[in-house]
């Protein structure tokens, strides 16, 4: 599974701060976890069981910045099946 051009679009934006964020995309549930700047890290994306956890793929960013806080590496590496 890849990450579409539509949901990069959602996790390019700034949430709230080491924050898990529970939403809808499309048919799939999704959560994402935020670091301590807002930005997302950690992407659950698939169906939610009767428990609340989501079974199918995971995401995880590198986002590496310098010290101006130009972004040096931006991209997600899928982790496998959850």
């Amino acid at each position: 599974m890849k990450i579409g051009d539509k949901l990069l679009k959602k996790l390019q934006k700034t949430y709230a701060p080491s924050t898990m964020i529970d939403f809808t995309f499309e048919r799939y549930d999704a959560a994402m976890k935020t670091d301590e700047a807002g930005h997302p890290i950690l992407l659950f994306v698939g169906k939610k069981d009767d428990k609340g956890k989501i079974k199918g793929h995971r995401f995880v960013r590198t986002l590496i910045r310098d010290q101006a806080d130009k972004v040096i590496k931006d991209h997600w590496d899928n982790h496998g099946k959850v």
